[in-house]
C-alpha cells in the first residue's frame, strides 16, 4: 500500500461520514491503528481507507457488530478468526433461507381460520375447546409451549382467549393435523403474529425473500473487498503445490485427464 497520507476527512467524505466517525472508527479497531505526528494528529494511509471501504461493505452483510468483530481480527493479524466470523454468518443466512421455506410450506398447509361471528367476543377454554373439537387439556399443553397465550379473568384466573388468541389456537390445530411438532409450529406462529395475520404474512414472504436476497449478494461484495484487502497486504494463503486458485487439485496435483475428442 502507498504511504501517501490522508486526512480524517479524506476518508469521510468518500463514505458520507463525520470526521468523528473515522476516529471513532479507528479507536474501535475498525481501521488499523494510525501513525501520531509529534502534536497527537492521526496519519491516516491508503490502508485506512481500504480498510473503510471493507467496513461499509461488511456492514448490511453481517450487521455492525459483526462487521466491527471482523475487522479487529483482521486489523490484529487473526485471519483464521475474521474467516470464522464470516463462516457463521453464511451459516445464520442459510438457517434463515431454512425457516422462510419451512414457512412457505407451512402456508401452503394452512386455511385462514374461519371468521367468528362475533370477534369481539372472548370465550373460556371449555367453549374453545368444544369449537375446536380438543380437550381443555390439549389447550392448556398447547398454552404450556407457549404456542397460545391466553390471558388470565382478574379475580377468577381463569383462561380468557381473545379473537387473536383463537385465531392462534385455530392455527395450531390445522398445523398439528398436517404432522407439525411444536417446534414447527412456534416460529411460525411468531410470524403470523408479527405480521397481523396469515393473509399479511403470506405478502411479507415476498419480502423476506427479498431481503435474504440482498443479504446474500452484499455477503459476496463484501467477500470481495476483504479478498482484495488482505492480499493487497500478502495475507492470503498460497493455492497448494503451486497452482492457480480456483484449480481443482486431487491427492496428486491440478486435474489433467484429457481433453474429450
Amino acid at each position: 500500500m502507498s504511504r501517501t497520507r490522508l486526512r480524517p476527512v479524506d476518508l469521510a467524505r468518500e463514505h458520507g461520514i463525520s470526521t468523528q466517525a473515522v476516529r471513532n472508527y479507528e479507536e474501535a479497531g475498525i481501521l488499523p491503528p494510525a501513525e501520531r505526528t509529534p502534536h497527537g494528529y492521526r496519519v491516516f494511509t491508503p490502508l485506512h481507507a481500504a480498510a473503510l471501504r471493507v467496513f461499509t461493505a461488511l456492514v448490511p452483510a453481517h450487521g455492525y457488530h459483526q462487521a466491527t468483530a471482523i475487522m479487529r481480527a483482521v486489523n490484529e493479524g487473526a485471519t483464521e478468526d475474521a474467516l470464522e466470523l464470516i463462516d457463521a454468518g453464511h451459516a445464520g443466512l442459510l438457517d434463515d433461507r431454512r425457516t422462510l421455506a419451512a414457512v412457505e410450506r407451512a402456508l401452503r398447509d394452512l386455511a385462514p381460520p374461519e371468521p367468528d361471528p362475533d370477534e369481539s367476543r372472548s370465550m373460556f377454554v371449555g367453549e374453545l375447546a368444544r369449537r375446536l373439537g380438543i380437550r381443555p387439556a390439549t389447550l392448556r399443553k398447547w398454552e404450556r409451549a407457549g404456542l397460545v397465550r391466553p390471558r388470565r379473568e382478574p379475580g377468577t384466573g381463569y383462561r380468557v382467549y381473545g379473537p387473536t388468541d383463537v385465531r392462534d389456537a385455530q392455527l395450531v390445530r390445522q398445523l398439528r393435523l398436517g404432522g407439525y411438532v411444536f417446534s414447527q409450529i412456534a416460529p411460525l406462529l411468531d410470524q403470523v403474529r408479527t405480521a397481523g395475520g396469515v393473509a399479511p404474512l403470506r405478502g411479507a414472504l415476498d419480502d423476506w425473500r427479498a431481503r435474504l436476497a440482498r443479504r446474500g449478494l452484499a455477503m459476496l461484495a463484501a467477500a470481495a473487498e476483504l479478498h482484495d484487502f488482505l492480499t493487497e497486504q500478502g495475507r492470503t494463503p498460497a493455492p497448494p503445490h503451486g497452482g492457480r486458485a480456483g484449480d481443482t487439485l486431487t491427492p496428486s496435483g491440478p486435474d489433467r485427464s484429457p481433453a474429450p475428442r
